[in-house]
């Protein structure tokens, strides 16, 4: 058998990244073996990780240094940043940044950076239709990866760009699942503007990134946008009510009234929807459930995620 080929996993537990190592980890006959990158190596995720057979190694965003040890000898990297975990485009630009640089100084040979729009090449910060954010953002978390872009072309090992989709994890752990209204209903709310929302679980998006990998140098300088399906609200809340056997109703949030609810990242997530909304076909374009079951043919449809997730969706 030729040498395993390393892949160095940045993110490695969490949804994305440890979604990646353990498609890796599952397929041992497939010639990669993934490097698990963390900040913490002892803690109890990394610990799972190591327990089911991935090397773990320490490496930080913020220090440049410990990126260029952790992907040494590594075939390929998989890049990606959580703007919640920190609300800062600047500090999310930076970490991108230091991951690009180093993967060329480590002499990679193939990198995914898990990236999204620059929201500003179609929505200029002049225009009112989405307010601007912190002066220079009008979707910060999409705005901050999008920008890094130029940096992974430039200044990185070869690149294929990914770009995911909503996260069906967000009914579970981000508050957005139905909830109880007065009268005893479940209301699914949330601001679509009558669009239609390519979706996906977690575990998937790092699913498809090796199967980027096992498709080779191919995809190097694609932008390859994953979804495991794409559908309304009312389509969402009539699977919900299904799997729930309750009714569940959708309610079409106005963008304002979301922006203005006042928790944590509301103004982005509203303006994110927004901008969904306007760019219509070409954003549900630019994510295919068919090419996302050509590299991951374990892709999830809507239905099956809430088949083994639906007892983990709170209701409010």
């Amino acid at each position: 058998m030729s040498e395993k080929k390393i892949i160095a996993v940045m993110g490695a537990t969490g949804a994305q990244g440890g979604g990646l190592v353990r498609a890796m980890l599952a397929n041992p006959g497939s010639g990669f073996v993934p490097r698990a990158v963390t900040r913490k190596p002892d803690s109890d995720k990394a610990r799972a990780l190591a327990g089911l057979g991935a090397e773990v190694v320490a490496g930080d965003a913020d220090d440049p240094a410990s990126l260029e040890r952790a992907f040494a000898g590594a075939h390929g990297v998989f890049c990606v940043t959580n703007f919640w975990e920190h609300f800062s485009a600047e500090r999310e630009g930076a970490q991108a940044s230091a991951m690009a640089r180093a993967t060329r100084k480590a002499g990679v040979r193939h990198v995914i950076w898990s990236t999204l729009e620059d929201t500003r090449k179609w929505i200029r910060l002049d225009d009112g239709r989405l307010p601007t954010l912190q002066g220079r953002y009008k979707v910060p978390h999409f705005d901050a990866k999008g920008a890094v872009d130029h940096v992974f072309a430039e200044e990185a090992a070869p690149t294929t760009y990914l770009l995911a989709s909503f996260y069906w994890e967000n009914f579970i752990h981000f508050g957005m699942g139905p909830r109880q209204g007065p009268d005893g209903d479940l209301v699914l709310a949330m601001p679509l503007g009558g669009a239609r929302l390519p979706g996906i679980a977690a575990e998937d998006i790092g699913r498809c990134a090796y199967g980027v990998f096992r498709s080779g140098t191919d995809t190097i300088g694609q932008r390859i946008g994953v979804a495991g399906e794409v559908l309304s609200g009312p389509e969402m809340a009539a699977k919900m009510g299904h799997a729930l056997k309750r009714k569940v109703d959708f309610s079409d949030v106005p963008f304002d009234v979301y922006r203005g609810l006042g928790f944590p990242g509301a103004e982005d997530l509203g303006n994110m929807f927004q901008f969904q909304a306007i760019l219509g076909d070409e954003f549900l374009r630019s994510r295919d459930p068919v090419r996302s079951r050509a590299l991951n043919p374990q892709l999830l449809s809507f239905d099956a995620w809430l088949g083994a997730n639906i007892g983990r969706i709170p209701i409010a």
